[in-house]
Parts: structure tokens; sequence; C-alpha cells
């Protein structure tokens, strides 16, 4: 069965092959006196028809043509051919070439006529010619092997015959190009292989690409488009395969140039990290254009520092080599102004070297034989040097591969130049950040803290995270963390003013509730862009949690404006999540926050977090919570050692948001610390509330505060029985500082003036303020209470 059933004949006869041709026989006066059928075929006369008759009647009579005649084209002694326009007996007019040859028969003399339809005759002629150019003037080169995979014949386009196709005739094939391969991926590699594939299965195999160096052109690397076909002959034998070979070098290597920029384009400045942009640019480049690249850059580049100007080119540079960030080292290198390098940083033009081993700050085992110094050039100047290293590639830097060069160390230095700016701006921003967080907790009584403050990883930015520990009056603390959406200097901006802000609301000794519903109403007047910056959404979506604990009664209050509830984990070892219902983020406003109370034991740890702590990129928050309360459940261990459990127990891996942990343990203030009095609203009480503080006060061992402390209970006793309607609380309280509060049920606090000479009061608050480190009043449901602090001895 044909297996190219629709493939056209091949048959290489000429039509004027007497095989094929028209064929007649004319006597010497020109009658003819054979006819042969396939004359008739191609005329369409029959011998009765034409047998003895002049052949001049079978030629066509054509207008401005002159005939020759037919007695010179027979009387010749050797063939001659000429174009004659033939009678066909259909009537019309056949153009052929006809050759006239003598023949001998009898002695008498005879002519015959060949005749073959000219424009055939053309065909096959052009046929030839192609076959001709194919051997002769084709640049697509053609081997013949036989069955055994030798070499039979190659045309005169082939490396062979450049290289002497003599010397190749008989061989294998796996002798012509020992060093060379194929780098096409669906085929298998081994050339012997695919041939015999093609010889067994008759499939031709086609667009094979092949990598080596001609026999006539040992020094040059070649890739080459091979295809393979079977040859079998007229009866279906197998006589071996062809191959056909074009060298497609230039196109291939412009093809691997513009993918290489593709690739250049996706992974060159990807990351804004000075190291890895370096490295990504060696990625690329090796080993498509070179052996291996450098990268020199300033030290202040690296650090994210702007470049020095005015220095001599190449002076005090870093050299960073290596195929990765973790591989990368850096070695300080100069250059001298003659050298190529110091050259290509002055003119800002790329350099080749031919002399590479001479060059300063050579690294590496194998020397170089080829170099290219390309600058790294920005807007603002040169920013380094980018130098590419050819050692195992025999082939220099040619133009294209200059360009190309060039096009890679563009990227590359815009990709540095933007890492730069982000190392400087991220580290401006970290600074901030890490001044407007405290520095250090103050020292109190309520509680033990910890806290842990990690912040993303670098490529993200800085973030809002913040938390603050602020002593309040009567040995209370304020406890606060909040999250800023976002990153960047304006978050970080935003959580500076917000802790500040959150900070000075608390001393006013507002309840979690009130503080929130103030901190909401500004940050709603913040969010208000007052012009088209695009800077009003910076404090949406802020979140905040705010708690306040009482070391005397173990009482917590807290209120969460979007912000996750704290973990508490009491004394027995339970872990339980806060039933607080958070209110609406900061800035939107609508709803109310309320207050939820918790009675704390003595030894409580309690967590206060942001969602960085128990949130990533593999996990949902729930997760990361039961993770956090996993960890509490270790409650009696130091909470240094409890912030490592709770940080290393995140999953590993870059963090896309800052992470803020603060840990507390309760204390309560014993009874031995605290004394309270309740006295009835009449003026006479207040030389007993004197007389009590001054003998509570010799128990303590604190007898030298006695005429100060008293001083200042009979002052304040004194104004809360003058304008309260009520009881008036007395509570003492030895903490770091001797504590003294007055409660009554009034809601009006006095306001310290300065009294005239002539003035029979308003000297009372002015002595409390003088006698004492710290006054004030806090609002309560009942009323408020006003409060004093003297230093202990």
């Amino acid at each position: 069965m044909d297996r190219f059933p629709n493939a056209p004949d091949v048959d290489f006869h000429s039509p004027l092959d007497l095989s094929k041709a028209a064929a007649a026989v004319l006597d010497a006066e020109g009658r003819v006196s054979g006819w042969g059928s396939s004359a008739q075929r191609l005329l369409g006369h029959s011998p009765e028809e034409v047998l003895g008759q002049p052949a001049a009647r079978l030629l066509a009579a054509t207008p401005g043509q002159r005939l020759p005649t037919l007695c010179k084209l027979c009387q010749g002694h050797r063939p001659r051919s000429t174009v004659l326009d033939l009678c066909c007996r259909d009537g019309r007019t056949l153009r052929a070439a006809v050759t006239f040859g003598p023949l001998a028969h009898r002695g008498a003399a005879a002519t015959v006529v060949v005749a073959a339809d000219l424009d055939t005759l053309r065909g096959w002629e052009a046929q030839l010619a192609m076959l001709q150019g194919l051997a002769t003037e084709s640049a697509v080169g053609l081997t013949i092997f036989d069955t055994d995979m030798r070499v039979v014949w190659g045309n005169v386009s082939t490396d062979l015959e450049l290289a002497g196709i003599a010397q190749y005739i008989g061989r294998p094939a796996a002798d012509l190009f020992p060093e060379g391969e194929f780098i096409s991926r669906h085929h298998p590699p081994d050339e012997d292989q695919i041939m015999e594939h093609v010889l067994t299965t008759g499939e031709p195999i086609t667009g094979m690409h092949y990598r080596g160096r001609a026999p006539a052109d040992p020094v040059r690397e070649h890739v080459w488009s091979c295809s393979y076909h079977r040859l079998v002959d007229a009866r279906g034998e197998l006589l071996g395969l062809f191959e056909e070979s074009l060298d497609i070098t230039d196109r291939y290597r412009a093809q691997e140039r513009l993918s290489l920029l593709v690739r250049a384009g996706k992974r060159i400045g990807a990351s804004l990290d000075v190291r890895r942009t370096a490295a990504e640019l060696a990625d690329v480049a090796v080993p498509q254009l070179a052996d291996e690249v450098l990268v020199d850059l300033p030290p202040a580049v690296i650090e994210g520092r702007q470049p020095p100007t005015g220095s001599a080119p190449g002076h005090s540079l870093l050299r960073m080599h290596g195929r990765t960030p973790e591989e990368f080292r850096t070695t300080p290198v100069s250059y001298p102004p003659s050298s190529p390098q110091a050259q290509s940083l002055a003119t800002s033009r790329p350099v080749v070297d031919a002399s590479p081993s001479r060059a300063p700050g050579r690294t590496g085992s194998a020397a170089p034989h080829s170099c290219l110094f390309v600058p790294l050039l920005t807007r603002n100047g040169v920013l380094g040097l980018a130098t590419f290293r050819r050692s195992n590639n025999p082939d220099r830097f040619g133009p294209e591969e200059q360009t190309l060069a060039v096009e890679l160390a563009e990227r590359a230095a815009v990709g540095i130049d933007n890492a730069r700016r982000y190392t400087s701006q991220h580290a401006a921003a970290l600074v901030l950040q890490r001044s407007l967080l405290p520095q250090h907790l103050p020292e109190q009584s309520a509680a033990e803290v910890a806290y842990r403050y990690l912040p993303a990883d670098s490529r993200v930015g800085v973030g809002g995270d913040w938390f603050d520990l602020i002593p309040l009056s009567g040995a209370r603390v304020g406890l606060t963390v909040g999250d800023v959406v976002g990153h960047g200097m304006h978050a970080a901006a935003t959580m500076g003013r917000l802790r500040a802000t959150v900070r000075t609301l608390a001393l006013l000794d507002l309840d979690p509730a009130e503080l929130l519903t103030r901190l909401d109403g500004l940050v709603a007047q913040d969010s208000e862009p007052a012009a088209d910056d695009g800077l009003g959404d910076e404090t949406l979506g802020v979140t905040c949690l705010y708690a306040i604990y009482d070391p005397v009664s173990g009482r917590c209050v807290w209120a969460s404006a979007g912000h996750p509830p704290p973990i508490v984990a009491d004394a027995s070892g339970s872990v339980s999540l806060s039933a607080l219902a958070p209110g609406p983020p900061l800035g939107l406003g609508g709803l109310p926050y309320e207050n939820v109370e918790l009675s704390l034991s003595n030894g409580s740890v309690v967590a206060f977090f942001t969602d960085g702590v128990v949130e990533d990129r593999y996990t949902d928050i729930d997760s990361g919570i039961d993770r956090l309360a996993h960890v509490l459940t270790w409650q009696r261990c130091p909470l240094e050692e409890l912030c490592d459990r709770a940080v290393s127990a995140r999953p590993p891996g870059p963090q896309t948001d800052d992470a803020t942990l603060l840990l507390i343990r309760t204390r309560r203030l014993g009874a031995d610390r605290v004394a309270d009095l309740e006295l009835p609203p009449d003026p006479a009480m207040v030389a007993h509330a004197r007389t009590d503080t001054e003998r509570q006060l010799t128990d303590w061992g604190l007898a030298d505060l006695s005429f100060s402390a008293a001083l200042v209970v009979s002052e304040l006793v004194t104004n809360s029985i003058r304008y309260a309607s009520g009881p008036v609380m007395l509570r003492l309280i030895k903490d770091r500082s001797l504590l003294c509060e007055v409660s009554d049920n009034a809601h009006t606090a006095p306001h310290l003036r300065r009294a005239r000479r002539d003035d029979e009061g308003g000297r009372g608050l002015f002595l409390v303020a003088q006698m004492s480190q710290r006054w004030g009043t806090r609002y309560t449901a009942s009323g408020k209470t006003i409060w004093a602090e003297l230093a202990l001895p």
C-alpha cells in the first residue's frame, strides 16, 4: 500500500526520451514513412491519415513566423532541435520541441523525428535546474546515508563538502559532529536513535535543533535545523535516508536574546533588595550570555543611601559575585584610571576587554578570555558597573550581545535604584516606628509585663502596629494594642499619632468605651481629606483595644474597636477567649462601644495581640487564636518564655504583617497595703480622717509622711464634705508611692487657682499640688474621685 497516496509521481526521464516522446520517420522527400502510437497520442492523427503525406502538412502557419524547411532539418548529419507549431487533428495548435536525427535505412536516407509538448519539456528542465541548484547552490545542506547510517553523498552546501566530503564517505553519522548535541526536547537526544527510528517506521522527523561545531568552522558554535526522511526506490526497496539541514545560528541566537529579554523583564527588579537584584541579573545572564556576572556598587548604594558624587570612577567599590543572595560575597575593589572599567564608568559606555587577565580585581579560578564592562546608569548618573565574563564560551562579545548586555544592565540599574530607594525609605520608616513605640515600659505594681514586636518582611514594608502600658491613678494601669491597616511611612506616622492620642485620653481617666468613642471621633476627622492628595484613607481601617486593670479589686474592664479580643488564662490554668463583642473600627462611627468587665485572680495571664500574631497567608485567624491559646496553657512559665513560645509557634517564612504581642500577669494588692474609711458628711470628720491617716502611716512605717499626708487628706476631705451631699470615702494605698483618694457623689471637680491675699479660701488645692507628685480627678458612675500621690521617703 502506498504510504503517500496523494503525493505526485516523480519521473526523471526527459519528455524527449524515446520511451515517452512522439516519434515519426520521414523519407528523403519529407514524406511521413513511419508514425508511432505515441505520435498519434500527441497530435491525434491516425497512421492512415499521415502515412505517405508530406510532413509539411502537419506544420501550423503562424502569422509572422518564418518556418524552416524540412529539407534543411532532415539533411543534417547530426541531430538538430527546434521549436515548431504542429497541427492537431482536433484543430488545436501544439507548440512542441522537435528533434531531427539522421537515420540510415537500407541505403536510403531517412530522418527520425521526436516531438514533445514544449511546456512539459520546460517543466522537466526546471526540475533538473532545481535539483542542480540544491546540489550546488542551495543553503540547505543535503546528506544521504545508506541503511547502515553511513555517509553516501553530500551537496556542496553541507559543512561536510566544505571540509572535504571525500574523507567522510562511508563513515558513520556519529563521526560527523562528535561534540554536538540535539537541543530539541521532544525526540531522543542521540542521532543514531533518530535515524534508526526513521529507517524503521518511515515516519519523518523534522525541525530538530542540533548544536555543535562544523568541521569547516571548528571555532564558532552553530545551530542547525535538521530533518530526516527515508529513501525507497520505485519498487519500495529501502535505500537509506537523507538529512536536510539549515544553519539557523543567527536566527536561533536572536530568539534566545529575545527570550532572555522576556525573562529579564519578569525577573530582574522583581524584589526590592539590592543584593537580590544583582543576583537576579547574574541568574538571567548566566550561562546564555556570559559565564560569570559581577556587579560593582558603592557601599552607600548597598546600604540604601544616595551614591557619592564627585569621586573618581572605580574608586572604593564593593564587588558582588554569586548566583543567589545567599552565595553573594562582597570584595572591595578599585580600578586605576587607565583600566577599561574606569573608562566605562567615565564615558558611560560599554567597553570590551580582549585581555581581561590583566584586569584588576579578577576573581575565580578560570581565567576569562573576554570581558564586557557595562555601566549601571540611572537618571541621576552612574550607579555602578556590571561585568560580563566568558571563560567557557570561546566566542567574543559581538555587537548584538553588547546591545543585549546594555539592555540587561539598564533593567538591573532601575531595579537596584528602586531597591536602594526602598531600603532608604524602609529604614527611615522603621526608625520612625521604633521611635514611636515604647522604648521601655514604666515600672508599676499592677502586673508583670512582657512584649514582642515583630515587623513584617522587609519587602512588605513597615506596618502600623502599636502597644502601650499607661500608669493610671489608684495603682491602676491602662493597656492598649492597635493596628493601622497598610504599610509604610504614613502607617507608621498614623500609628504614632494614635498612640499619643490614646495615652492623652487615658490620662484623663476615661473608661475604655468612652476613650474609644472620643478616639473614633478624632480618627473620623483625620480621615476627611483636606485636599486631593490621596492621603485621606490612610487612617481608615484602624483597630484598637483598650483595657484598665485595677490591682486593688482585681477588676479589668476593656472595650474593642474592631480588634481581636484578649485571651485569658486564669491561675488554675484554664484558657478562654473573652466574650468581648468588638465594635466597629475607628473612624467609621455610627455604633457604640461597650465595656466588658471581668474579675481576674492573682497570677492570671492575659494576652493582648494584633492579627499578625494569629493570622497569616496559610492559616485563618481562628486557627491562629487556638494556637496562641494552646501556648497560654503554659501560663506558669515566665512571661518572656511564653512570648518566645508564641512567636516560635507562628508559621515559618516571610510574614506579610506586623505582629505585636503584649502579655501581662496580674497582681493583687493585699489588704495590708490598702486602707478604706467611710466618713459621713460632717465637718467634724476632717479631724477623724487626719488622725486615722497618721495612725495608718505609722503602721506602714511611713511616719515621716504623716504631716504631709494628713494635710493633703484634710484638704481633700474638707472639699468633699463641703460640696457633696452623701458620704465620703477615703482610701490610702501603699504602692511605689503613697496614694490618697477621696470619693464622693458630686460630679463637679475643684479647680486649682492662686488665691489673693484677702481671699478666705482657695488655698487648699494649691497646698495639695505643692505637697504631692501628682494629683487629679477621675469620674465614676456614682460621682468622682480626687487623688494625690506622695513620694515615699
